[in-house]
C-alpha cells in the first residue's frame, strides 16, 4: 500500500473555502509581524525562568515560585483551541490583534506588580495571549501561503524558536543583572508593537460570515480538564506527593473531564475541536508525534541550563551564550528542510529523521559527567538543534495541508496543544525523575550515607546557589548525583521518542497542494473521491 496520497484540489469561494494566497513580497512583509508576534510568547517561556530566582527574593515568597510559571502555562494551553476555532468563525486578522493586546497588557501589569499574587495573576493574563499568539500565526500562514510553498518560511518560524530558547536565558540574565527583573517584561512593549503595527496594516484577509454557535459547554470542559491535568503535574505531585489524595483527584477529574469533551465536540454543531480531524491518518498521526516530541524535547531545554550553571559554574548570561550551538543546528536544518519541501512537495523523511537525531542526541547527553568538555557538548548540543529543526514546523503544515480550509484555524491550533501538553506534562515527569533518582545516587556515594544527610543535600541541589554554597566533599557528591540524575532523565525519552519514530514511518503522506490547487480536503474526502474515480 503506497504512503502518498496525492494532492488535493477543489473548493469554490462560494463556500468561503477557496484559498486567497498572498505574493512573495506581500507574504514577506505580514511574516515579520508573524514572527514578531510569535518571538513574544516563545520567549516568554524562557526569560522568566532566569529573573525566577531574584523575584522570590524581592517578594520573599520561595513557596509561591512554581506559581509564576504554572499559571502562564495553564492559560496558554488550555486557551490554545478556543483562539483557533474562534478565528475559523471571525477571522485570523481581529484575533491575532486581540492576542497581542491581551499579552502586552498582562506583561505591563506584571512589570508592575507588587507582590507575588498579583504577578501570578498578571502571568495567567499573559499566558491568555501566548495561546493565541502561537496558534493563530501558523493558522495565517496557512490561509496565506499554499502548502507547497510553505516550507521555505515555516523554516524561519523554527529558527525563531530556537532564538527564543537561546536569547531567553541570555536576556534574562543581561536585564536581570542590570536594570531589573521588571525589564524582563517591558522588552515586550517594543517587539509588540511592532508586530501590532505590521498585523494592523497589511494582514487583510477576506473572511466569509456564517452563521455560528460558539461552544461554551466544550471551553468550559477543556479549560478543566487542562487545569486539573497541569495543577496535578506541576503543583500538587512536586509537592505534595503523587500518591496523595489530592493529586489523585487532580488526575481523575482530569481524565473524566477528558472523556467528557470528546462526547461533548461530538454533539455540538461547531465544535472547538471537531472530532472529524481525528479520522485522517495524516492529522492524527502528526498531532500524536508532536505531543511526543514536546515531551521529549523539553527534557533538553530544562536542563541543559541547569548542567552549564550548577555542573559548569556559568552566570546565567554565559549559559546562554554556551546553548548557541542548538539555535545554529535548528537554522541549519530548518530552513534547507523548509526549502526542499517547498521544492519537492514531500516531507514525510523529515519527521523520520527527526526522531532519529533527536533520539541520537539524547543518548549522548545521557553520557554526560563533570569532565565532559564544552567542545563535545557543543556537538550534542547541534544534533539536538538539527533534529528539533526537521520536524517543528513541517509536521504542522502536513497536518494544515491535510484538513479543509474552514478548520485550518482548529487543526493549527489543535497541533499546538498537543506539542504544549507533551511539554508540561514531559516537564512535570523529568522533574519527578530527577528528583528520585538524584537521591538514589546520593545514596550510592555518599559513605555510610544516612536518610537526612541524602535528604539534606537533595535540597540544597534544586539551588544553584544553595548548591556552589556546600563545602567539600558534600558540594562534589551534590554534583555527582546530579550530573548523574540528569543523564538518567535523558534515558527516559528514548522510549517516547521509538514511539514517535514509529508514527513517523507509518503515518501516510500527502503532496503539498500548490498555489493553482484549490481548497484542500480531508484525508476522508480524499479517499471517497479517489475511490469514486474508480468506478
Amino acid at each position: 500500500m503506497s504512503t502518498t496520497e496525492p494532492a488535493t484540489t477543489g473548493g469554490a469561494a462560494s463556500d468561503g473555502n477557496a484559498p486567497n494566497y498572498l505574493s512573495h513580497k506581500q507574504i514577506l512583509v505580514v511574516l515579520g509581524g508573524l514572527m514578531a508576534g510569535m518571538f513574544l510568547a516563545a520567549l516568554d517561556q524562557s526569560i522568566v525562568g532566569t529573573a525566577l530566582p531574584r523575584i522570590v527574593s524581592e517578594f520573599n515568597s520561595l513557596d509561591k515560585l512554581s506559581w509564576v510559571v504554572t499559571a502562564y502555562l495553564l492559560t496558554s494551553t488550555a486557551s490554545t483551541p478556543l483562539w483557533g476555532k474562534i478565528s475559523d468563525l471571525y477571522g485570523r486578522r481581529p484575533l491575532f490583534i486581540a492576542a497581542i493586546l491581551t499579552f502586552l497588557a498582562g506583561s505591563v501589569l506584571s512589570a508592575l506588580a507588587q507582590n507575588i499574587e498579583e504577578l501570578i495573576g498578571f502571568r495567567a493574563v499573559q499566558g491568555l495571549g501566548a495561546g493565541g499568539l502561537m496558534s493563530l500565526a501558523f493558522a495565517t500562514i496557512g490561509d496565506v501561503i499554499p502548502p507547497r510553498e510553505r516550507g521555505k518560511y515555516m523554516g524561519y518560524f523554527g529558527a525563531v524558536f530556537g532564538l527564543s530558547s537561546v536569547a531567553g536565558p541570555l536576556l534574562g540574565g543581561l536585564l536581570t543583572d542590570g536594570p531589573g527583573w521588571r525589564w524582563i517584561f517591558w522588552i515586550n512593549l517594543p517587539i509588540g508593537l511592532v508586530a501590532l503595527g505590521i498585523v494592523a496594516a497589511v494582514l487583510k484577509l477576506p473572511h466569509v460570515k456564517r452563521s455560528h454557535k460558539i461552544d461554551y459547554l466544550g471551553a468550559a470542559v477543556i479549560t478543566g480538564a487542562v487545569t486539573s491535568l497541569l495543577l496535578a503535574i506541576s503543583w500538587s505531585g512536586p509537592t505534595n506527593g503523587w500518591g496523595t489524595g489530592t493529586t489523585i483527584a487532580l488526575l481523575a477529574a482530569a481524565a473524566v473531564l477528558a472523556v467528557g469533551f470528546v462526547f461533548v465536540e461530538l454533539k455540538v454543531s461547531e465544535p472547538i475541536i471537531p472530532m472529524d480531524l481525528f479520522k485522517g491518518r495524516i492529522f492524527s498521526g502528526y498531532a500524536g508525534y508532536a505531543f511526543l516530541l514536546g515531551f521529549a524535547m523539553f527534557g533538553a531545554l530544562i536542563f541543559l541550563p541547569l548542567y552549564l550553571q550548577a555542573v559548569k559554574d556559568l552566570s546565567p548570561t554565559r549559559s546562554g551564550l554556551a546553548l548557541l550551538p542548538m539555535i545554529v543546528g535548528i537554522f541549519s536544518a530548518s530552513i534547507p528542510s523548509g526549502q526542499l519541501m517547498s521544492k519537492t512537495g514531500r516531507y514525510k523523511i523529515y519527521p523520520i529523521i527527526s526522531a532519529v537525531l533527536v533520539g541520537g542526541a539524547m543518548v549522548l547527553l545521557s553520557t554526560l559527567s563533570l569532565t565532559t568538555p564544552y567542545w563535545q557538548l557543543a556537538i550534542y548540543m547541534f544534533v539536538m538543534g538539527a533534529g528539533l529543526g526537521l520536524s517543528m514546523q513541517i509536521t504542522v503544515t502536513a497536518a494544515q495541508n491535510s484538513v479543509p480550509r474552514q478548520h485550518m484555524g482548529s487543526a493549527t491550533s489543535t497541533m499546538t496543544f498537543f506539542r504544549s501538553m507533551g511539554g508540561a506534562i514531559g516537564t512535570a515527569v523529568y522533574g519527578a525523575v530527577l528528583t528520585s533518582r538524584l537521591k538514589d545516587h546520593l545514596t550510592d556515594i555518599i559513605p555510610n550515607a544516612t536518610q537526612t544527610m541524602v535528604d539534606g543535600i537533595a535540597k540544597a541541589a534544586n539551588s544553584v546557589q544553595a548548591l556552589h554554597g556546600l563545602q567539600e566533599p558534600m558540594k562534589g557528591w551534590a554534583l555527582h548525583g546530579l550530573v548523574d540524575a540528569m543523564d538518567d532523565v535523558f534515558l527516559v525519552s528514548l522510549p517516547f521518542l521509538a514511539i514517535a519514530l514509529i508514527i513517523a514511518v507509518i503515518t501516510p503522506e500527502q503532496r503539498l497542494a500548490g498555489r493553482s490547487d484549490g481548497a484542500p480536503k480531508q484525508e476522508g474526502e480524499i479517499e471517497s473521491s479517489a475511490a469514486a474515480a474508480m468506478h
